[in-house]
């Protein structure tokens, strides 16, 4: 006489089925660490896009200061440097009239 299981495979009889879930729990498991593995790793890298922009974003403020004050320094140069020369013409004049 044959048994009547509700087994898919054959096997025998009394045999614990819960490994067959557990199986299924364990697939679970580890592909949902994968995901989390990698949510963190996405989660690291787009925190350092944010810190790399931020430090691109204050660099670039910097450089717009200091363009700022080197273009100030370019133009006291030249007034400087035209005053100088002014000044050595006076310098000459004065000597001049001093030799007369």
């Amino acid at each position: 006489m044959k048994d009547k299981r509700t087994y898919k495979y054959e096997k025998e009889h009394g045999e614990d089925m819960t490994h067959e879930n557990e199986n299924k729990i364990d697939a679970v498991t580890a592909l949902t660490d994968k995901y989390r593995s990698d949510l963190k790793k996405h989660q690291d890298r787009e925190s350092m896009h944010i810190a790399v922009e931020n430090q691109l974003n204050g660099t670039k403020q910097i450089i717009i200061e200091m363009s700022s004050t080197i273009k100030k320094l370019q133009t006291d140069n030249d007034t400087l440097l035209k005053e100088n020369d002014r000044l050595s013409e006076e310098i000459q004049l004065l000597e001049m009239q001093i030799k007369k």
